[in-house]
C-alpha cells in the first residue's frame, strides 16, 4: 500500500478535550482499576439524504492511528501548560500504546442505522482517548462514499470524477474526500495527492484561464480561443478534452474544436481520447446541440463532459431531458455532500467487564427521546440473505450467541419495531457475520486492503445484495435491523430495571 497522508503526523492529540479530563479523572480516581476494559460502538441513526443505506468508508485511517498512537514531548509539554491534568497522569500519557481490541465491518460495507459497525475493547482510559478521531474519519468518509454512490448510480453508467478540492472544507477533507468518493464509485479524481497517496486514477483537462491567456492581434477572441486549442491539442494529442464555455459553446467553442479535432485528423493524428467539457449554462440543451454538431463533422466519438454545481439530482434532470454526456465532473456538492452535510455516528458505552470476574456486564443509555436508547452488551450483527443473495434484514445477536439459520421451521426472530408479532422467521436464509478482528491487543491482525478491493466491495453488494428498492432516491425501503430473541430479551430486562 502506498504511503498514506496521516502517516506523516502524529494525529494523536486528535481529541475533544472532555476525553482527557475524563481519562486524568479515571486516573487518579482510587476506586476504579484503569485496566478494567470497556466496550464501545460506533453507530449512526440516520441515513444521509434520506436514502435507504450508507457506506462505511474510513477504516484503514482509524486502524493507522490507533496503531501509531504516541504522545510526543511537545504534546506533554502543551498539556501541562494547560493546567487541568496531573503530573501522574502526565507520565501515562509519556508512555501511552494502545493495546485495545477492534472490531469492525469490512471497510466499503453496506451499512444501516443504529447497528454497531465498529466495536472497540480496550482499557478504559484508552478507550476514551480515541473517540474523536475514529469518528471523524468515520463520519466524513463514509458521508462522501454514500453522497459520491448516490451521483454515480444517478449517472447511470457514465463516468463521475472527482472535481471538488477546491471547494472542499481544508486540504485534508480534499484527499480524504477524494478517498472516499472513489470507494463510493467514482471513477477517478482531479486531486493529485490523493492519486499519490491513494492509487487513485487522476485527471484533468484545462481552465478558462488557459484559453482566456491567448491573444489574437486584432482581440478576437475566436481567434485566440482557436489559438489556445491548437496549443493545448499539441501537449496532449491522445488526452485532448477542450473546454468550450469560456465564450460561447455554440458560436465559438465547439465550432472551434471541430477544427482542431480536423486538424489533428488532417495530421494523421488518431487520439486515444478526445472531446469537450463544458462548465456553465443549460448543459442538457448544450450537450444536445453540441453533440449534433460534433456528430455532423464526423466526431461521433467525441466524449462530452460536463462540470458545473452537479449532484444526484442535477444529473437525474439532464439525462431525463436527453442530455448528452459521457461523464461528469462533480465538485462542491460531492466533495462537501452539500445537501445533508453532517453524518451523525455516534460513539457509545456498550459494556464493561468485571476485572475480577471476566463478566461481561451490558451498559445502556436511555433516554427521553426513543430513538437516542442505544443497543446494549457485546454483539454480533448478521446480515441475512434470502435464497438469491438479496439481503432481507441484518439481525442483532448476543456475542458468541449460536444462529443457525438451517434450523427445521426456519429461525425466529423479534422485529423491536413490532415485537409483539410472534410469527417473525427466517426461512431458507443464509446468515453472513459483518464485524471482524482488526486489531487485537494493540497490534494489527489483518492486511490493509488495496482502495480497489474496497471500491469493488462496494459495487458488488449494490449489485448483487441491496434490493433496488433501497437504492431508490426517493421513500426508498427500510431495510430492518432484527434482534435474536435472547438479545431482545436482554435490552427489554434492562430498560425495566431503569423503569423501576
Amino acid at each position: 500500500m502506498r504511503q498514506t497522508q496521516d502517516k506523516a503526523r502524529n494525529l494523536t492529540m486528535m481529541m475533544d478535550e472532555y476525553e482527557l479530563t475524563m481519562a486524568n479523572a479515571y486516573f487518579n480516581d482510587p476506586t476504579i482499576d484503569n485496566n478494567t476494559k470497556v466496550s464501545f460502538d460506533v453507530f449512526y441513526r440516520v441515513n444521509p439524504d434520506g436514502g435507504g443505506f450508507a457506506i462505511f468508508a474510513g477504516l484503514q485511517q482509524i486502524k493507522d492511528y490507533l496503531l501509531n498512537m504516541h504522545f510526543d514531548d511537545e504534546d506533554i509539554e502543551y498539556l501541562r501548560s494547560v493546567g487541568h491534568f496531573t503530573e501522574d497522569f502526565l507520565a501515562y500519557l509519556k508512555d501511552f500504546k494502545f493495546t485495545g481490541d477492534v472490531d469492525a465491518f469490512p471497510e466499503g460495507t453496506i451499512m444501516y442505522p443504529n447497528e454497531p459497525i465498529i466495536t472497540v475493547t480496550a482499557p478504559i482510559i484508552q478507550a476514551q482517548l480515541v473517540e474523536t478521531e475514529i469518528l471523524a474519519q468515520v463520519n466524513h468518509q463514509s458521508l462522501i462514499a454514500t453522497k459520491a454512490s448516490r451521483i454515480v448510480r444517478a449517472a447511470a453508467g457514465r463516468a463521475v470524477s472527482d472535481f471538488g478540492a477546491r471547494r472542499a472544507h481544508n486540504n485534508d477533507a480534499a484527499i480524504y474526500g477524494a478517498r472516499a468518493a472513489y470507494i463510493g464509485g467514482a471513477s477517478g479524481t482531479a486531486t493529485v495527492s490523493a492519486g499519490q497517496y491513494f492509487d487513485i486514477p487522476i485527471g484533468g483537462t484545462m481552465a478558462h484561464s488557459y484559453v482566456m491567456y491567448f491573444t489574437s492581434d486584432d482581440n478576437d477572441y475566436r481567434k485566440s480561443e482557436l489559438e489556445a486549442f491548437r496549443s493545448f491539442a499539441k501537449s496532449y494529442p491522445n488526452n485532448c478534452i477542450l473546454l468550450v464555455d469560456t465564450y460561447n459553446v455554440l458560436k465559438s467553442g465547439v465550432p472551434n474544436a471541430i477544427k482542431v479535432f480536423q486538424e489533428m485528423k488532417n495530421a494523421g493524428i488518431l487520439s486515444k481520447s478526445y472531446g469537450i467539457r463544458i462548465d456553465s449554462g443549460d448543459l442538457a440543451y448544450l450537450t444536445k446541440k453540441s453533440r449534433q454538431l460534433l456528430d455532423k463533422a464526423g466526431f461521433v466519438d467525441a466524449k462530452i463532459i460536463v462540470s458545473n454545481s452537479l449532484d444526484e439530482y442535477t444529473i437525474t434532470s439532464i439525462l431525463q431531458q436527453g442530455g448528452q454526456v459521457n461523464s461528469f465532473g462533480v465538485g462542491e456538492r460531492l466533495i462537501t455532500a452539500k445537501s445533508e452535510p453532517v453524518f451523525g455516528a455516534v460513539y457509545k458505552l456498550c459494556a464493561v467487564t468485571d476485572a475480577a470476574t471476566g463478566e461481561v456486564i451490558p451498559k445502556i443509555k436511555i433516554s427521553e427521546t426513543v430513538e437516542k436508547i442505544t443497543n446494549p452488551g457485546l454483539k454480533d450483527v448478521y446480515r441475512i440473505k434470502d435464497e438469491t443473495g438479496r439481503a432481507v434484514a441484518d439481525l442483532i445477536a448476543i456475542k458468541g450467541e449460536r444462529v443457525d439459520m438451517s434450523a427445521k421451521g426456519g429461525y425466529k426472530f423479534v422485529d423491536p419495531e413490532q415485537p409483539w408479532k410472534s410469527t417473525h422467521i427466517f426461512e431458507g436464509c443464509t446468515a453472513e457475520l459483518l464485524q471482524q478482528p482488526l486489531i487485537r491487543g494493540g497490534s494489527a491482525v489483518s492486511d490493509d486492503e488495496p482502495i480497489q478491493t474496497i471500491r469493488d466491495r462496494v459495487q458488488q453488494q449494490l449489485d448483487t445484495s441491496v434490493w433496488p428498492e433501497e437504492q431508490r432516491f426517493e421513500n426508498p425501503h427500510r431495510h430492518y435491523l432484527d434482534m435474536t430473541p435472547a438479545y431482545y430479551n436482554m435490552k427489554m430486562d434492562l430498560l425495566r430495571k431503569e423503569d423501576r
